[in-house]
């Protein structure tokens, strides 16, 4: 199957090398790259090593329909950076994709965050695939999980340490550095969203907890619904205070059923070293589900990186390609 990919940061170079790897048994294609800053390049035949591999393309298509309708592809792969206020233009590229018969894959929650069951009704009346499993965990089976593992099991809550960024800053301060060193560190890491003020102060946890509560509790919310207090008022001298009393903060996304809905809300929270929530290293990502049949249970994500990330969309890529691993040869 043919891709055409939507932005082409450190996930979507990721993605490629992977594709390159997984060739044989997942014969895939990419025919074309739109970026906002290293121009275009297309090829319905399949571009090459070379071109995926350069730091620039060819002068930038005028628009995203311009780009779809020369790239020729079966699926548009939407990779651009998260706008957690509105969730555009990413919402426009789904749906440009879709009015081009095209199925989608995403790694942006804004659109999830914002628009998911508009999405996902459209992308069903047109006999279309939606998949976006990398919106929340990089790449760790979240969405997946309850796609294909629970039948009729109930998501009654959830409580998750879903930005990592906020991590870093916290442990730089706590071992005496300041919060801007902790997030030149973040940045430095590469784990920051391209405006890191949507980290520390919780728009990135805020699109993530709205996302899993549209997706698995039909709440029809918005990052903008969700009660959210970030990390900013921190300083070293209270988190050193809270280190030597053995606690520790880590910014927590939570959800739950209510009699009038779902709540939902983001909070740096005081919590004992030996918490569960606490206890996940550097950039390590937890969600604990809370359901009917099943109790609690949790995923984790230990240390994950942009390959993670790229992973969780091959992984759509595939469920969307309904290939076939192809048998070893001999």
């Amino acid at each position: 199957m043919k891709l055409a990919f939507i932005g082409y940061g450190n996930v979507g170079r990721a993605l490629a090398r992977l594709l390159r790897q997984k060739r044989r048994e997942f014969p895939f294609t990419i025919t074309g790259i739109h970026t906002l800053r290293h121009g275009t390049a297309v090829d319905p035949a399949g571009l090459s090593h070379s071109q995926l591999e350069a730091p620039h393309f060819g002068p930038r298509m005028t628009s995203i329909d311009e780009f779809l309708d020369a790239a020729c592809a079966d699926i548009a792969v939407e990779l651009t950076t998260l706008d957690p206020s509105h969730g555009e233009p990413a919402i426009s590229h789904i749906r440009a994709a879709f009015a081009r018969r095209m199925h989608v894959a995403t790694a942006n929650k804004g659109p999830i965050a914002h628009a998911y069951a508009a999405l996902r009704d459209e992308a069903a009346r047109a006999g279309l695939g939606f998949r976006f499993e990398s919106a929340v965990m990089d790449g760790a089976p979240v969405f997946n999980l309850w796609n294909h593992c629970l039948p009729g099991v109930k998501v009654l809550g959830f409580t998750g340490v879903l930005n990592s960024t906020s991590k870093v800053v916290i442990d730089t301060m706590e071992r005496g550095g300041s919060f801007e060193d902790g997030l030149a560190a973040a940045r430095a890491m590469g784990i920051t969203e391209a405006d890191g003020a949507f980290d520390v102060e919780g728009w990135d946890s805020a699109a993530k907890t709205a996302a899993l509560a549209n997706v698995l509790m039909d709440a029809g919310t918005t990052p903008q619904q969700v009660s959210t207090r970030g990390i900013t008022r921190l300083t070293p001298a209270r988190l050193q205070e809270m280190a030597r009393q053995g606690k520790t903060v880590r910014l927590i996304s939570r959800g739950r059923r209510t009699r009038s809905g779902v709540s939902l809300r983001v909070r740096a929270e005081v919590l004992d070293r030996c918490d569960i929530l606490a206890a996940t290293p550097g950039t390590s990502n937890l969600i604990l589900f809370h359901t009917d049949l099943m109790g609690t249970f949790g995923t984790v994500s230990i240390e994950p990186g942009v390959e993670q990330t790229a992973y969780g969309v091959f992984s759509d890529l595939v469920n969307l390609g309904q290939f076939r691993v192809a048998k070893p040869e001999g």
